[in-house]
Order: C-alpha cells, then structure tokens, then sequence
C-alpha cells in the first residue's frame, strides 16, 4: 500500500513509524492516520541520542550536540498492515538530520541505499537473502539468566509440525510472516534445543532487508505476547548450537542477468565474482565487528561447530567463511557465513556488500578456495584468521579506513562508541566475584 486514502480504505487508524537503531532494534511512535499529515510530510522527531543507547538503555553519547533532533521520514511505498492488529499500519523510515533535512549519517538503511547507489552507477543491482536462526526461551528461575530452551528433548533437527512446533508458536509466527508480506519460504527446527529457522526469499537488497528487519521484530513480538523470549543472540544456551546470520548476495546487470553466472568459466564463476570474493576476504576482519557485535558472538565463533573462524571462501562448502553455493544460471551466489543472529540487518548486508563492491572497484584477486574439511590439513591452508573477541573486532573495525569510508565514518564513530561503552561494561562484570571461585576455592584453600 503506498496512500493514506488506501490505508483508510483498508480500516488502518494508527501509521506506526518505525526505524532500526544501530543494534538493529525497532523504534518508532504511533500517530494517528487522520492526523499524520504533518508527520508524513516533515516526518516525525526523534532525540537524536537514541541512536548512542546501548542494550541496557544507557545514553552512550549525545550531551555535546544537546540532545538534538533526528526527523524519521516515511517511505509509504513500505507500508504493511500490521497481522497483529490490522488497526496499524507498519512503515519504515529513513532519517534525515534537523534541520538540514540531508540524510543522517547514523542511519542503517540509508548506509545500505549508498552503497546500492554506488553499485547502481556499475550497472548492478544487489540481490539478497537473509537466513536467520532462532531460539524460544521459557522463564526459569533456577536457569542461567532465567532462561531455559521452551522444550529440553534432543534436537530434532529439520523436523516440521507438532515434534518439532509442540505449541504451535512457529507455525503461527510462519503465517503471519507470510500475512505481514514478509514472503517467508520454508521453517523447520535446526540442531539446538528449541531452534528454529524461517527463511525468507530473495530480493533487491533494500527491500529484502526491509523484510529481514521487520521478521525480527515480529518474532521477538510475537513470543513476547506468548509469554516466552525469542532470541537471534548467537550462544544463548551452553552446550547447545549457535545461531547464526547467513546473507546471500548476488548482482543482476541491467538486463536482470545474473552478473556472478559464467557457464564458460571453469568454476563457473564470472571475474565479477571472484573480485567480490575477494573484497570480502580483504576486509574479513574488519566486519567481523558489524556482524559479530556483541561479546556473546564470539561464543560462537570459539565453540560454534560450523561458525567460521578464519577468512576463506569455498565452493559448497559450509565450514568456509564465504560459500559459493553450488547452482548457476540466476541462482548463482555467495552465502557469507560468519554473521551473528544477533547483527542489525541494514549493517550486515551494507557491510558484506560495500567489501564485495571494494573487491570489484579494485579488481582484487581472491585466495584460492579452501576444500573439504581444511581444519584438517596445513595451518597455513585455513587463511588469516578471524577475531576472536569483541574488541579484537572493533580494533579491526577502526583500523580499515576503505570500509569506514564506504559504510559511513558517522555511523562507524558512533557504532565504536556503544560498543566499546559495552565491551567496558563486560570487563567490569568478569572482574565481580563468581560462583565458580567461591566452589573451587572456598572450603578447598
């Protein structure tokens, strides 16, 4: 739906207009449709200071500017009548810094637009997918964190209905992704207690991250309101499988052929897609900071099975970093692996392709691929390894001034200011008192 009379017309009261903070979580405020004109026309303010919150709402920046104005702009064109409450209308916004009205530098999805708009002056368009993995939490005391997996049988993986769904939540959450357009493809269970997966189908990148951004929120909602926690955190059971973010991405020219196909090659594969390959294994370590970016994340790359933890790239081959999965023809593309569930959708699929695009403006080479299991084989075959901890990755983040530039210098200051403030905020915490010393040392010392 892209009018107010057509949003009328469909019974919508309230145009709830939302964005994605730095973290990829949703904000927004509700405004009554028969008086959104001003709001839609202006947009509606915001403290520019929510875009420097951290988890813990701790305001990480923004006394120096005075907390000032963020306008959040209305793209009607996005507008999705909410399945939760068909009374509200969802829309997603861009922000625009007061009162130039200019786009902000802090903006997510205005990162994404720029980096599109560089491919479009190539004659490409960006495709992708987004493959995100979950878990249902229940409220437990007695649990770490309070938290346990909504069901403890042994993983069930790829199972569908009430063995894998006992409660019907996923089965619910799968239809209303499907009533919110968001065109999910398929669900089922994956490897960890109470795992689960939807996977939505390819698209533009903008549009295609739109949907990833309001999934998730929508799951997150929806099992709020089922009085259970749904989480994209990657390690958020011990013991237990991680989750990850997996983005496939791909180019179209202008005549809509895909640009990585090349039937003649020897792989297959075009001199478009081994320097796309190759921009990615350049910065590896530096997104690691985007798409890994939380201290939890790095759980996952330590004890996750199939997290990648060194920067390669291989054909079919799910323990490499960068998978060039096996069709051709238009479903030619790479799946970069080594996301965190966790990760801001806008910023993970602005990152892999601003490296990817850094890889073709320059016409690097990649390494070659990595075959079969490489952990196996010589040290030196795994390639660079990736970091292991937040602030490895940050450093890393900080230190690779071509991928600062193309994501965006505002939005990359601000990023390493909330993440350091947290990092700090962990530090603190692993120098408190534990269980652990007072079982091991106490009565034995």
């Amino acid at each position: 739906m892209a009018t107010v009379e057509e949003l009328e017309a469909a019974g919508v009261r309230i145009l709830r207009f939302v964005y994605a903070d730095l973290h990829g979580k949703q904000r927004g405020k509700d405004v009554l449709l028969e008086r959104a004109g001003h709001a839609i026309a202006h947009g509606k303010a915001f403290v520019e200071a929510v875009m420097t919150i951290d988890n813990s709402h701790n305001i990480v920046s923004g006394e120096a500017e005075g907390f000032r104005d963020l306008l959040a702009m209305p793209d009607l064109k996005t507008a999705r009548i909410n399945p939760l409450d068909p009374e509200v209308a969802m829309v997603l916004c861009d922000l625009a810094s007061v009162p130039s009205h200019r786009p902000s530098g802090l903006d997510s999805r205005g990162a994404l637009k720029r980096i599109c708009a560089r491919y479009a002056k190539l004659g490409f368009t960006p495709v992708v997918a987004h493959e995100l993995e979950f878990y249902l939490l229940e409220r437990d005391v007695q649990a770490l964190g309070g938290l346990r997996p909504l069901a403890m049988r042994d993983s069930s993986v790829y199972t569908v209905g009430p063995l894998a769904d006992p409660t019907g939540i996923v089965r619910a959450m799968f239809d209303a992704c499907d009533a919110f357009q968001l065109e999910p493809i398929s669900m089922a269970q994956e490897y960890g207690h109470s795992q689960y997966e939807i996977n939505l189908t390819h698209g533009e990148a903008i549009e295609a991250t739109d949907r990833a951004f309001l999934f998730k929120a929508l799951v997150k909602q929806m099992a709020d309101m089922d009085g259970i926690v749904a989480t994209f955190m990657g390690m958020p059971v011990d013991d237990d499988e991680s989750s990850g973010y997996h983005l496939h991405a791909s180019l179209l020219d202008k005549a809509g052929k895909n640009v990585f196909d090349a039937p003649r090659a020897q792989d297959g594969l075009s001199v478009i897609a081994h320097h796309f390959i190759a921009g990615v294994m350049e910065h590896a370590p530096a997104m690691a900071g985007l798409l890994n970016p939380t201290v939890n994340s790095y759980k996952r790359i330590i004890n996750g099975g199939l997290s990648p933890k060194f920067a390669n790239w291989g054909h079919d081959n799910r323990m490499a970093m960068l998978r060039i999965c096996e069709e051709r023809g238009p479903a030619a593309r790479a799946e970069v692996r080594s996301g965190d569930g966790a990760a801001n959708p806008y910023l993970i699929a602005a990152t892999i392709l601003a490296a990817g695009l850094d890889g073709i403006e320059r016409k690097l080479k990649p390494p070659k691929p990595v075959v079969g299991n490489f952990y196996a084989g010589p040290a030196g075959a795994m390639g660079p390894q990736l970091p292991t901890s937040l602030g490895a990755a940050l450093d890393a983040l900080e230190a690779d001034t071509r991928l600062v530039k193309l994501v965006g210098p505002a939005l990359i200051e601000t990023f390493l200011s909330i993440k350091r403030y947290e990092l700090g905020r962990w530090e603190t915490q692993q120098n408190r008192l534990t269980a652990w010393e007072l079982e091991e040392y106490a009565e034995a010392l």
